[in-house]
């Protein structure tokens, strides 16, 4: 999923993506400047993050399957989608119509 080039259309909605990496926060930093993201990647290399959103080592490959949560303003989840193989993403018209 290439959401950079949607970048702009998630912040007309005012919405803001964050990437999770679960590599350190330099690898995640040279992630984002050799892609061109500009969109926050927070770096989270013990898990934390994605083992509480439940997306950790679901695939067997020690890493977040792929996923996309809809958080609210008051941080409720209301939408999500939890890939079930490496490129199961949702299309970004699918993420953005929650957000309409």
């Amino acid at each position: 999923m290439k959401l950079q080039g949607e970048y702009e259309r998630f912040k007309a909605l005012n919405a803001e993506i964050v990437a999770i990496s679960v590599e350190k926060l330099g690898a995640s930093a040279r992630l984002a400047e050799n892609k061109g993201i500009e969109y926050p990647i927070l770096a989270d290399p013990e898990h934390q993050v994605i083992e509480a959103y439940g997306v950790y080592n679901l695939l067997g490959d020690g890493r977040a399957s792929p996923s996309v949560f809809v958080v609210d303003e008051e941080g409720i989840i209301v939408w999500k989608h939890v890939g079930e193989k490496r490129d199961d993403w949702p299309a970004t018209d699918a993420i953005l119509e929650q957000l309409g």
